[in-house]
């Protein structure tokens, strides 16, 4: 069977129905849109976060940089002297940056409910010995990057840099969510995906690039439906709904795109166990925001949930309708250390409904 307990309910958006346990993210769909048609071919998590981070499969002969760190090296770097990391990760690691090198890798906060770990200087080391230490450090990378000439010494400096300009920046408290309201964390939910919702918000408002925050569990072979209405649901219903609402309310949702996806979709099926098991081969993501049209939505299955009959989305529609959302120029490619030239849109198109 394919069904399951869960009703659907009206939403914001004329004639678009979501479930019942997501009642928050109902009152603003007007602002999102539903991508009911993709196909992205990977049914191994592993590969499957990998495809949709990247738009390609893995490669033994290449690391494909995450989107965001492309956002990072496009966008964050024309703000000179920009003070926090151009790419954060929030309650993840997420996808690397591959050949652009690890001075694009992800910020990672694994706990947005705690103070970052080794952002203050040590309390026991007085200031101006920590300014030595500093020097002498410089000095130290500076002349290992001049005998090693290699990219990976560049980019070690390069992080140390962007670190200390961290830890000395007016922007600290972007990760500090003591600055909200009781009212406001709890409209978030106070676990650590509507914390990193709300550090999220703070973040962009700080304007930095790229901002993900992930929220596991969804592997759910077994008892899928107390699951998700019991736990998942319900959080993530709070903390994708304060977001949207708050974004839009701040009139930041204009410029920031959101997306909304797991590594692949369930079954339609329900197994013997009351879960779902994998299934890439048609499912839906949600993408809102960034100059979209809202309240829509794109594609269909047929009834059962199995196969695509109405506008078909491949992964590199989904990345290249991210990338002209953000503003990038669909053409950009890169050289990879191998001297290989590779796209960031690679046969994708964006999906016209959203952005024309």
């Amino acid at each position: 069977k394919n069904g399951g307990p869960f009703k659907p309910i009206d939403t914001s958006a004329p004639g678009v129905k979501i479930t019942e346990h997501l009642p928050k993210v109902a009152r603003q769909m007007h602002h999102l849109n539903i991508v009911r048609s993709l196909d992205s071919k990977e049914g191994n998590h592993d590969r499957g976060t990998y495809v949709m981070h990247t738009g390609y499969t893995p490669n033994p002969t290449v690391v494909h940089p995450g989107w965001g760190s492309i956002c990072a090296m496009e966008l964050g770097e024309r703000l000179e002297n920009f003070d926090l990391p151009h790419c954060i990760s929030i309650c993840s690691p997420s996808v690397g940056a591959g050949f652009l090198g690890m001075a694009r890798a992800p910020f990672v906060v694994q706990n947005p409910n705690a103070p970052i770990a080794n952002l203050k200087p040590p309390s026991d080391v007085e200031e101006w010995r920590l300014e030595r230490r500093l020097q002498m450090l410089g000095q130290v990378e500076k002349q290992f990057a001049v005998q090693r000439a290699s990219q990976a010494a560049i980019d070690h400096r390069s992080v140390y840099d962007k670190t200390l300009r961290m830890m000395n920046s007016r922007y600290q408290d972007s990760f500090n969510l003591e600055r909200e309201s009781a009212a406001v964390r709890d409209s978030y939910g106070r676990g650590s995906f509507g914390s990193g919702c709300l550090m999220a918000r703070r973040l962009v408002e700080r304007v930095v690039t790229y901002v993900e925050v992930s929220l596991d569990g969804w592997d759910t072979h077994t008892n899928n439906f107390d699951t998700l209405s019991k736990r998942l649901l319900p959080e993530l219903d709070k903390g994708m709904a304060s977001l949207v609402s708050d974004l839009a309310q701040r009139h930041l949702l204009e410029t920031t795109t959101i997306v909304w996806m797991g590594e692949f979709g369930r079954t339609p099926r329900i197994n013997q166990n009351a879960g779902r098991d994998h299934w890439p081969r048609s499912w839906s993501v949600v993408v809102g925001g960034g100059g979209m049209k809202g309240g829509q939505t794109v594609g269909a299955t047929d009834k059962d949930g199995i196969d695509v009959v109405d506008k078909p989305v491949g992964v590199m529609d989904l990345i290249a309708t991210m990338t002209k959302t953000m503003g990038i120029n669909l053409s950009t490619q890169y050289t990879t250390p191998r001297g290989r030239p590779l796209k960031i849109v690679d046969g994708g198109t964006p999906i016209k409904e959203l952005v024309g």
